[in-house]
C-alpha cells in the first residue's frame, strides 16, 4: 500500500511538473515535486530558526551563552520597555527564504502553507503551548478580513493543537505596521483591540498567536487587553520574528 502510494504521487508530481510547471512560492523556480506543496525542499531547508540562548522575554537570541544574572538573560529592547507578554517564541527568522513564504501565505493566499508553518511553530513553542489552556489568534479587522478572505493567525492558532478561543475584536482599523518605526507602531494599535463580549480569560493561561513579531508591538496591545480582563498569563508565538539586532521598541 504505501509502495502503491508513493508511485501515485511520484506519477502526480512528474505530470503536474511537465504540464503546468508550477513554480516555488519562495524562490520562483519550478517544483519537482508539486504534489508536496508549493515550496520547495530547497527553500524549507534554507529556513533559519532561532537558536539559543534566548531572550527571557521575547525570545530573540542573546549574544552569548555566558548568562551570569536575570538581567543579563533578558535583552537589551526588553530592559528598556518591558511587554505585557509574559515570554514569546518564533520558528524562526523573518528574512530570506521563510520571508518569502510568509508572504506567499500572507498575501498569495496560499493557506495550504499554514501547515508546516504551524508545526515549526509547535516544535519551537512545545512549552509554550503546554502550558497553555487555549491559543488565541491576532483578529484582522473585518474589512482587512473580507479583502484577504482569511485570517492568517487563525489558520495557525487551528493547528496548534490547543484550544482556540476568538477571544479579542479589531477595534478599529489601523495602517499597516509594516514601514512604520517602533514608536509609531505602538500609537498605531493603542486601544486598537477589545476583548470579545463572550470571551473569559479569568485566570487563563493564554498563548497569543501571529505570523510575524517584528517590534511587537501587536501582540504586546493584544497582551495588555487580556490581562486587564484577567488573564493569569499571556505568552506569544509567532511563525517569525525579526531579531532584536535589527528593531528597537
Amino acid at each position: 500500500m504505501v509502495n502503491l502510494k508513493s508511485a501515485v504521487v511520484s506519477c502526480a508530481d512528474a505530470v503536474l511538473a511537465v504540464v503546468l510547471a508550477p513554480a516555488c512560492a519562495a524562490c520562483a523556480q519550478v517544483l519537482e515535486r508539486p504534489a508536496a506543496g508549493p515550496v520547495c525542499r530547497e527553500c524549507w531547508g534554507a529556513v533559519k530558526a532561532v537558536r539559543p540562548p534566548l531572550c527571557a522575554t521575547c525570545g530573540d537570541p542573546l549574544a552569548s551563552w555566558r548568562v551570569l544574572t536575570i538581567e543579563e538573560g533578558v535583552c537589551a529592547r526588553c530592559r528598556r520597555l518591558e511587554p505585557a507578554f509574559d515570554s514569546a517564541r518564533a520558528a524562526g527568522e523573518y528574512e530570506g527564504a521563510l520571508r518569502e513564504i510568509i508572504h506567499a501565505f500572507k498575501y498569495d493566499g496560499r493557506r495550504s502553507l499554514a501547515g508546516p508553518l504551524a508545526a515549526m511553530m509547535r516544535d519551537a513553542g512545545a512549552d509554550l503551548l503546554r502550558d497553555a489552556d487555549c491559543v488565541v489568534p491576532v483578529p484582522l479587522h473585518p474589512w482587512r478580513r473580507l479583502q484577504r478572505g482569511f485570517n492568517q493567525a487563525a489558520d495557525l492558532a487551528q493547528l496548534l493543537r490547543r484550544p482556540v478561543v476568538r477571544g479579542l475584536w479589531r477595534a478599529r482599523a489601523t495602517v499597516p505596521q509594516s514601514g512604520l518605526r517602533p514608536a509609531q507602531r505602538r500609537r498605531n494599535v493603542r486601544a486598537a483591540f477589545m476583548l470579545s463580549p463572550l470571551a473569559d480569560v479569568r485566570g487563563r493561561r493564554i498563548a497569543l498567536v501571529d505570523d510575524v513579531r517584528t517590534t511587537g508591538a501587536t501582540l504586546d496591545a493584544c497582551a495588555r487587553v487580556l490581562k486587564e480582563a484577567g488573564a493569569r498569563t499571556v505568552t506569544a508565538l509567532t511563525a517569525a520574528s525579526v531579531s532584536n539586532r535589527r528593531t528597537t521598541w
